[in-house]
């Protein structure tokens, strides 16, 4: 099972607690477990991700194991701790400002 942490307005939007669990096939990366996400939690959709692009959003990052994974491939492999479920994937609202 993979883990995935959300930021506080995608909760509200999905209705769900602070993390979310679910299986993923295949090989685990950055697309394969938005593309599970986005299945299960339909309203969630072009929320993380641009619709058309697929691109990562502004203001929301990825982390993993203490890595800022927001600027990985997106189908490069997740850390071994994230595909066994030891560790969550975390998408994490950026703070801008000055």
């Amino acid at each position: 099972m993979i883990r995935v942490v959300l930021p506080v307005h995608l909760r509200t939007l999905a209705r769900v607690g602070r993390e979310v669990e679910f299986q993923v096939d295949g090989p685990i990366t950055q697309r394969s477990v938005l593309n599970a996400l986005e299945d299960r939690y339909p309203m969630l959709r072009g929320t993380i991700r641009d619709h058309v692009t697929q691109q990562r959003r502004p203001f929301l990052r990825f982390f993993a194991c203490e890595q800022d994974l927001s600027h990985e491939l997106p189908d490069a492999p997740l850390p071994d701790a994230v595909a066994s479920g030891v560790e969550p994937f975390f998408i994490i609202g950026a703070i801008a400002g000055g």
